[in-house]
């Protein structure tokens, strides 16, 4: 089996999975390997319920999810969804493989909001990666971002990465390197008010790049999940969830948010 088969096998499987939520279909379930799944979501308990019986409970207040994009980089499947389980969520799914089996989840969700002042909602836009030769260039250049402008707060260099005029999905935001300058900037008042502390994960399939990151939003602990298009070597469209990382005594299992 080529690697782009693989890929395509294991997006196919955590489609089947999530939209097995909405549906209750037992045999979704069946890409999880529960003898060593490792799930990161705090709120979620380990082996208390197996994934078929907590599908089956859920389906029947009618959920709906939407799986808007999904993506696949070495033995990782990330997906861009959306739910609605009597309230509206957007959330990043992220998944890592051993052989065709999911071993390992973690996610990031958060309620929908917008549309923005710029009139685009929290999910729409492009889907599909483009320029697959350009994984690792990509992957490199939101690394740079993260590192160096969200982290250590060189705000000077946006201009290095962001396109002038990037596409904004964020529920708060209009879209431009200069709106995003300004917001930035804003969020340093009297604080300052947003603080990335920590990259965890960057993941990439050609033009599109998730960035995993942890730090605090007006002092609470808080999981940023940033989803970006790369065109041209520079930052071009964005999506993200922002989720505040419930204190450890509510932890349901032991494995940490990242």
């Amino acid at each position: 089996m080529t690697t782009t088969d693989l890929h395509q096998q294991r997006k196919s499987l955590i489609c089947k999975l999530l939209k097995g939520i909405e549906t209750g279909d037992p045999e979704s379930v069946a890409v999880v390997n529960e003898a060593k799944y490792i799930q990161h979501n705090p709120q979620t308990h380990e082996g208390s319920e197996g994934l078929a019986a907590l599908f089956a409970r859920i389906s029947k207040s009618n959920p709906r999810v939407n799986i808007v994009r999904v993506f696949a980089d070495g033995d990782y499947v990330f997906g861009h969804t959306e739910y609605d389980f009597s309230t509206r969520r957007i959330g990043f799914e992220v998944f890592r493989f051993e052989g065709l089996q999911a071993v390992e989840h973690w996610d990031n969700i958060q309620p929908r909001r917008g549309p923005n002042p710029a009139g685009r909602s929290m999910v729409d836009g492009a889907t599909e990666p483009e320029d697959l030769d350009k994984t690792e260039a990509n992957r490199a250049l939101v690394t740079r971002f993260v590192t160096d402008v969200l982290v250590d707060r060189q705000l000077e260099r946006l201009p290095e990465f962001v396109a002038p005029d990037m596409f904004q999905h964020d529920p708060e935001l209009v879209d431009g390197v200069a709106a995003l300058d300004q917001w930035l900037r804003d969020q340093s008042d009297a604080g300052p008010r947003l603080v990335y502390d920590t990259l965890h994960r960057v993941l990439a399939d050609g033009s599109f790049v998730l960035a995993v990151c942890e730090g605090h939003r007006d002092g609470v602990h808080t999981a940023f999940y940033h989803l970006f298009r790369v065109q041209d070597g520079l930052l071009a469209e964005h999506w993200d969830t922002i989720e505040a990382v419930p204190p450890l005594s509510e932890w349901k299992n032991a494995n940490g948010k990242f």
